[in-house]
């Protein structure tokens, strides 16, 4: 609590990230938080943390991880072109994402599964160079 931040400007930092459209349900902006997924200037927090303007906020939603700056504080869910206000993500959490969906793109390019299943013929082949082979 703190007193340079007026009384409609106070919100917990599960409600925030809701409304910011982080998270579809304060429920699981609260599990997030409880989890360890997101962390409020390098540090895990509670969900009825309160959150102030310039505030770091680092979250991992799947794969991806952010590191963003509260820029405003809102309780209301809005549309997603006005909660994308409220913060922005810092130029290293970009590219460190964008580096990240590029490694896990070539990694599933490399394990391409076969064009189509062996024939009866194929496996056939298959199990004749497998005995010839002693494997």
């Amino acid at each position: 609590m703190t007193a340079s931040t007026p009384d409609d400007q106070r919100i917990r930092l599960d409600k925030w990230l809701w409304a910011a459209r982080f998270y579809k349900t304060r429920a699981l902006a609260k599990e997030a938080i409880e989890g360890g997924k997101v962390h409020y200037n390098s540090q895990r927090c509670k969900p009825g943390r309160l959150v102030e303007t310039g505030a770091k906020l680092t979250l991992r939603l799947g794969w991806q991880e952010m590191v963003i700056i509260v820029d405003d504080i809102s309780d209301r869910r809005r549309g997603a072109p006005e909660a994308q206000k409220l913060y922005h993500e810092t130029e290293e959490s970009v590219k460190k994402r964008e580096e990240m969906a590029w490694q896990r793109k070539t990694m599933q390019a490399a394990q391409l599964p076969p064009a189509r299943r062996p024939s009866k013929k194929d496996r056939r082949d298959i199990q004749r160079f497998r005995e010839q082979n002693g494997i």
